[in-house]
């Protein structure tokens, strides 16, 4: 394979990464919308989906191990192909979160809600997917700076699931009733809480795409 011809066929895998991260994007929106409008036919179109994004990710790994095989590429293009295939991994696990959430909205229909919380759950959601969306224009512009600067938004997202976590714990204390619903805001929670984390990844991904250095960018906060 020419020089020229490596590079079409790497840019290809670049374009094919960031369209599925739109699908993971769109996946995420959708659930966290299924849940908070108890729209159970959307939440079942979030599930029906992932197996495409789930082929995305299948045929991502399996054009990268083809190109580090045949190609033996030289060490920045050896980044770039590593950094697509561990981003791409954490991008098919965000969208299982995301039929996680789903699952929940089919679950709990018509069981007794409490809006405080999921208000809570809705602030919590766009803070996530807006970190979804701009991590995929950094990783486009190997954007080291907004790569860390998206990292440490991962501390105010921990915080979320703590508040929300602990608000759901005392309305199941006084509300035997939302026991069922209390225990799915803690999962949902929890589900964009890793979802997260794993855009933290993508941000490590891709300072060692700019730098060769695998860097931890992860923000650990105190108990309270």
């Amino acid at each position: 394979m020419l020089r020229t011809q490596f590079e079409e066929e790497l840019n290809k895998l670049h374009t094919k990464f960031h369209n599925m991260g739109n699908d993971v994007s769109t996946a995420i929106n959708k659930s966290v919308k299924s849940f908070i409008d108890h729209d159970k036919s959307l939440a079942k179109d979030v599930i029906e989906n992932d197996s495409a994004i789930n082929q995305q990710e299948q045929d991502l790994e399996k054009k990268s191990f083809e190109m580090i095989a045949l190609q033996q590429p030289v060490t920045t293009d050896l980044r770039t192909i590593v950094t697509i295939m561990k981003a791409s991994s954490d991008l098919e696990r965000m969208a299982d979160h995301a039929v996680a959430i789903a699952k929940s909205t089919i679950r709990i229909k018509g069981n007794k809600r409490v809006l405080e919380i999921e208000q809570e759950i809705s602030e919590m959601a766009d803070k996530v997917t807006k970190m979804v969306d701009e991590v995929l224009v950094a990783y486009v512009n190997t954007d080291v700076e907004k790569a860390v600067e998206l990292a440490q938004r991962d501390e105010e997202i921990n915080r979320c699931f703590k508040n929300i976590y602990h608000h759901s714990i005392q309305a199941m204390q006084e509300d035997p009733d939302t026991v069922i619903v209390g225990a799915d805001y803690m999962h949902v929670a929890g589900f964009l809480e890793r979802i997260g984390d794993y855009v933290t990844n993508i941000c490590e991904w891709i300072v060692y795409l700019k730098t060769g250095k695998i860097s931890e960018l992860e923000v650990k906060i105190s108990p309270e």
